[in-house]
């Protein structure tokens, strides 16, 4: 089994998120992310989620993926302290860093895995997995098809 629906794709995300320092926890699995996130992720951890996945920074990804553009994130983490995610863009936040994290699993690096989140794909209508992470049925969408490709199942 792939290591993105077991305790090494937590440890995975967590990485993207820039690991242990950076979200200020341990998270050694779902119910540690989950009281992470109802504490606030740290905006940190949305900022290295950005700078590891180069594709949330185009055509305003990361405003449509989170609910918060990398300028109003940069302005929020000069006037909050400590600066936190709502709980909601945390979870956004999380899941797109999970979704990620299987598609490295799956594709093969994170560079090869951006790249593929920015071509249209025929099992997802011909759109942009990274059109789809602005809703959670679009990332549930996308983690289908990953989990399709992973098994070989093509629709």
């Amino acid at each position: 089994m792939k290591t993105s629906r077991t305790a090494g794709g937590i440890g995975r995300t967590v990485s993207l998120l820039g690991g242990e320092t950076v979200v200020q926890a341990k998270v050694c699995n779902a119910l540690d992310a989950h009281e992470l996130l109802l504490r606030g992720l740290p905006v940190g951890a949305l900022e290295h989620l950005a700078s590891k996945a180069e594709v949330l920074k185009e055509r305003d990804a990361l405003n449509r993926a989170i609910g918060m553009s990398l300028t109003t994130l940069r302005r929020r983490k000069a006037k909050i302290a400590p600066p936190r995610l709502s709980v909601d863009q945390g979870s956004r936040c999380w899941r797109v860093a999970k979704i990620f994290a299987h598609a490295i699993d799956v594709i093969g690096s994170e560079e090869a895995a951006g790249a593929w989140m920015t071509k249209p794909a025929i099992g997802l209508e011909n759109r942009k997995p990274v059109d789809l992470l602005a809703t959670y049925p679009g990332m549930e969408l996308v983690e289908q098809y990953l989990t399709q490709i992973e098994y070989g199942v093509y629709i």
